[in-house]
């Protein structure tokens, strides 16, 4: 049965045009082609990704922090409350008014107690600043890097400047050492992405990010298979160009570089703007769309590889939408903040706790300790 689906898997038909086959993309005369079985190494390579991640994380990104003087903000811890703890482990971290009032008769808080432990043990379940800070600086380098790489893969070669020669030839066009690289790591890359978002800084948009991971690992996999490599490096290399100015905005805004992260957000909101809504739609897909039946039929991948594309078109629709916001808020003469982002919560007593945690110093069970010995009841 496994020779059977792997067969089926593997048909011509799917992943080539018709009258053509495998042997026609086997290496010959010096020329060498993509191949299914040069992806293995994406999967080791993910895992060094982490490795490296972790050192660049603990040894760079970590002293950056402090030469920017990123400062976490303090946090009042919830009192231990058996009670409250289960009733957030096990039913809800945001409980409704009945339940509140429900929980205050049960634990002999008060209502106003009550909510106040939800909103602190909240607040104490969200990544701290560093880790923001570490992230995005990690993503910064990496996308940053890729971007660089990228156009020097694809800055000299004819289809970066005409679409039409992506197809020249196609399938039959040999890989380059650069494009190989270029491939391999890019997809380890977002196998690492994968790997690591259970941990990583969880957002408002997590289903979508991994929606997004998801189709990008199945897209690049997808068109090395189908030899589809010349307008994959294109359309990795447009993604690239903005996503390291988002992570640089990201590491300023932790910083508390306001107008520099303001500053640097116009720039991506523009680059965002122009290359995912206008020359992907407009050039890119154009070019993987109406360039091909030039050349042969329609079959199997090209309707697969365009539906991921337009997958991805649709989530690019969805933080454009997003971007949008933020730029409203900026221009409106609000901070500008990822609208992602899980907000800490707090309020005007909250606060002032806080003011006096940071004046008098250490927590005791959740409660600043103040310098008159007696703590401040709730």
């Amino acid at each position: 049965m496994f020779q059977t689906l792997y067969s089926y898997f593997w048909w011509e038909r799917l992943w080539l045009p018709a009258n053509l086959t495998w042997a026609d993309l086997e290496d010959r005369d010096g020329r060498v082609y993509a191949k299914a079985s040069d992806l293995y190494i994406t999967l080791p390579l993910a895992f060094l990704f982490l490795i490296v991640r972790h050192l660049f994380e603990t040894y760079v990104a970590t002293p950056l922090a402090g030469l920017l003087n990123v400062k976490e903000k303090i946090r009042l811890k919830a009192s231990p409350n058996a009670i409250l703890e289960r009733f957030y482990a096990t039913t809800s971290k945001h409980p409704k008014q009945a339940d509140v009032e429900l929980l205050s008769k049960k634990s002999g808080c008060t209502v106003r107690q009550v909510e106040r432990w939800f909103r602190r043990r909240r607040n104490q379940d969200r990544p701290s600043l560093l880790k923001k800070f570490r992230e995005a600086s990690w993503r910064f380098t990496f996308y940053l890097i890729a971007f660089i790489a990228g156009m020097a893969v694809i800055v000299d070669k004819p289809w970066f400047y005409d679409l039409r020669k992506v197809w020249e030839g196609y399938p039959i066009q040999s890989i380059l050492p650069s494009q190989y690289w270029y491939y391999m790591i890019e997809l380890s890359f977002y196998w690492s992405l994968l790997f690591s978002i259970a941990s990583d800084v969880k957002r408002k948009d997590f289903k979508e990010q991994v929606i997004h991971h998801v189709a990008t690992i199945i897209l690049i996999s997808f068109s090395w298979f189908a030899n589809y490599v010349r307008a994959g490096t294109l359309i990795m290399a447009l993604h690239d160009s903005s996503d390291y100015l988002l992570e640089s905005a990201k590491m300023f805004n932790y910083a508390g570089w306001r107008n520099t992260c303001n500053n640097i957000f116009i720039v991506f909101a523009a680059v965002f703007i122009i290359t995912r809504l206008v020359i992907l739609p407009f050039w890119i897909m154009h070019c993987t769309v109406v360039y091909p039946l030039d050349l042969y039929p329609a079959f199997f991948g090209y309707y697969f590889f365009n539906f991921m594309m337009v997958v991805l078109q649709s989530l690019h629709i969805f933080w454009a939408y997003l971007i949008i916001r933020m730029a409203q808020k900026f221009i409106t003469g609000k901070v500008v903040e990822d609208e992602r982002s899980d907000r800490e919560e707090t309020d005007n007593s909250e606060e002032e706790e806080e003011a006096a945690a940071a004046k008098n110093g250490p927590l005791s069970n959740g409660h600043p300790v103040l310098n008159n010995n007696h703590r401040k009841t709730d």
